[in-house]
């Protein structure tokens, strides 16, 4: 009978609870203002530790009321702090209640909240928005990465609005100021660009912003104001030579580094200095030689100590993530102080099993690691140095190849953009890198729907078939189809083009290999080339084009095709009188290539060509001003005269 009365129970107590909070929601309609605010008072007192309340609140429709009395102007601006509080709350609940509060748009109502000129009202909306944004539910975009929403906030003078707050008595209140700056100018010109010519009482706001960088100010405020000079500066507002970059936001970032630090500081300021950095040598050069900053990060592989010593679950979790993390820096900041410059890059090699590190890195369990460690490997792969010495001897290529197998698009990139480069002509790791059949994983790269990966498979390709045998271009071109090639040759994005005519290049080279792929493909080669003559191209992709027909034209039985073809001639001839001078060599380049009077048959092909006025072009051409253009026409030229 026990077990018969239990449901019984369970109903009538859900109820009761059902109820409490249906109460709770109903006093939020009451017409009397000041019963309304006790009402929102009362709910951020019952909802303070417990989820059970905040899932029934959110349930029976209390955040739609909430953001609007928030967002009313006739709220007093204590109901409205009030409101701010208890969805603040709510969004401490569980994620579910995350979500829900993000798809009823707080986020936008919480925005729009620190416009007011109630600091305490401010505070709120500005505490609600932190606890919504460090759920990984939360999609970041929201704030940090749609100009949409800085635009909104830019354009309802938040910046006039919040610069008077970095002066404020209250830490708390500089501190949120600072971070709404930071937010505000990430990656937007238009606001980097305003917050330049900031005054806040007399003094221009990067210079408050230096201020906040001095030794003596709090560390988490030195770092945000560090983030908002860092990002005017990739914004283009200030220049990456100007003092407060230099002298001051650099100098910070690396100290921020070092091991006296807390760990989630070392970590914002690795990724913080690697952003800047990213695209000026100058700044990596001094980032460099500061505080010897490439030593001192590879302390950031030796946290933790001894995870074996660890019996906390918890504690382990916790320094296991901060491993990831810490690496996960590491390796971005190296790859951001090694993308240009060499010595820098011998600097990071030869730092303490650097080489194993980034290895270990591209197997490492967290995805995040994994694509940091490989941009820091596609950037050490930029030296040929490099390629042919601690890539060797590392045999990169292993544990790379097994990266490129089932892995999400961002690390795909990462890790052919790398693959190209093991691939150049003198890199030891090409050829085994071919015997591991990497041609099929290549070919299938360039059917992505990522142009991208569309890309570098095409790349990584062509640089395979530079002075490769006929076995491997033969491969290739089977590999690929001749459907894929012709697609490619179409494609809408002007790199992939560009990287498909270079492989087409590379593979209509050395007179057998001409012959051999123009007896089987050359129908489809010279109307492909045909296309894109006729059509509206860049004078870079008309050039290749062009001189893969010079290529052809060099083939024994290959130059046959063009010269049977009346049209294609007619279009050698329009591009030798073009106003492009590269246009005009390349053509000229074909015309050489079909007369050379060394090869059987070139007296025909001679008369033809003098018939349809080719001569007398050349002969215009050998008083070109351009001097290579000039010495290309007068070597044709003797062809006649010989």
């Amino acid at each position: 009978m026990a077990c018969l009365l239990e449901a019984p129970l369970r109903i009538s107590v859900l109820s009761e609870v059902t109820a409490t909070s249906r109460h709770y929601v109903d006093r939020l309609f009451d017409p009397d203002p000041q019963k309304v605010l006790q009402g929102v008072i009362d709910m951020k007192n019952a909802v303070i530790g417990n989820n059970k309340q905040k899932a029934n609140l959110i349930v029976l429709g209390a955040v739609p009321r909430l953001l609007y009395l928030l967002q009313q102007g006739s709220s007093s601006a204590e109901l409205r702090t009030e409101c701010a509080v208890v969805l603040g709350s709510l969004a401490m609940g569980t994620e579910n209640n995350i979500k829900s509060l993000v798809d009823c748009h707080i986020i936008p109502a919480l925005l729009q909240g620190l416009l007011c000129p109630d600091l305490i009202f401010i505070e709120a909306c500005l505490r609600c928005l932190r606890t919504v944004f460090i759920s990984p539910v939360t999609p970041v975009q929201l704030l940090y990465t749609t100009p949409e929403h800085q635009t909104v906030l830019f354009n309802h003078g938040s910046i006039q609005n919040i610069a008077p707050l970095l002066i404020s008595p209250s830490y708390k209140v500089r501190m949120q100021a600072l971070k709404c700056f930071s937010v505000l100018a990430y990656e937007n010109t238009q606001v980097s660009m305003t917050l330049v010519n900031v005054l806040v009482e007399g003094e221009l706001l990067s210079q408050v912003f230096v201020r906040m960088m001095q030794r003596d100010r709090p560390i988490e405020m030195q770092l945000t104001a560090a983030k908002c000079l860092t990002y005017m500066c990739r914004a283009g507002a200030i220049k990456t030579d100007d003092s407060c970059i230099v002298l001051k936001t650099l100098p910070c970032l690396v100290r921020m580094c070092s091991k006296e630090h807390l760990l989630e500081e070392r970590v914002e300021g690795a990724e913080t200095l690697a952003y800047l950095m990213e695209p000026d040598v100058e700044l990596q050069r001094i980032a460099s030689t500061t505080d010897h900053l490439v030593a001192m990060l590879a302390d950031y592989f030796k946290y933790p100590s001894s995870v074996s010593a660890i019996t906390d679950i918890k504690r382990l979790d916790h320094d296991l993530k901060h491993a990831h993390e810490l690496r996960q820096a590491a390796f971005k900041l190296y790859a951001s102080l090694g993308s240009n410059d060499e010595d820098i890059r011998k600097k990071i090699t030869e730092t303490e099993n650097m080489m194993d590190r980034i290895v270990s890195g591209l197997s490492e369990s967290s995805i995040k690691v994994r694509l940091a460690a490989v941009r820091c490997l596609h950037s050490l792969s930029r030296s040929v140095q490099q390629l042919r010495t601690s890539f060797h001897d590392h045999a990169v290529w292993k544990p790379l190849m097994k990266l490129l197998q089932n892995a999400p698009d961002e690390v795909l990139v990462m890790a052919s953009s790398t693959l190209c480069n093991l691939l150049l002509e003198f890199s030891p790791s090409k050829e085994p890198i071919l015997e591991s059949g990497v041609i099929e994983l290549l070919c299938s790269l360039t059917q992505s729907d990522s142009p991208a990966l569309r890309v570098n498979g095409i790349w990584a390709l062509m640089n395979m078939a530079f002075q490769a045998d006929q076995k491997v271009k033969v491969e290739i071109v089977r590999g690929l189809g001749t459907e894929q090639l012709f697609r490619l040759l179409s494609d809408p994005d002007t790199n992939v083009l560009m990287k498909t005519l270079g492989l087409l290049r590379n593979l209509l080279s050395t007179r057998p290999h001409i012959d051999q792929i123009m007896s089987s493909h050359g129908k489809q080669i010279m109307q492909a080339v045909t296309l894109i003559l006729e059509a509206e191209h860049s004078i870079e992709v008309k050039e290749q084009t062009l001189c893969i027909l010079a290529n052809i034209a060099d083939g024994n039985t290959a130059k046959e095709l063009i010269m049977t073809n009346d049209d294609m001639l007619q279009k050698i001839k329009y591009y030798m009188g073009h106003l492009n001078v590269k246009l005009q060599l390349a053509a000229t380049f074909c015309i050489s290539n079909l007369i050379w009077n060394e090869e059987d048959g070139s007296q025909e092909r001679q008369d033809k060509l003098r018939e349809m006025g080719f001569v007398d072009i050349l002969h215009k051409l050998t008083q070109a001003s351009d001097p290579n253009l000039c010495d290309r026409a007068k070597t044709a030229m003797q062809q006649y005269l010989a």
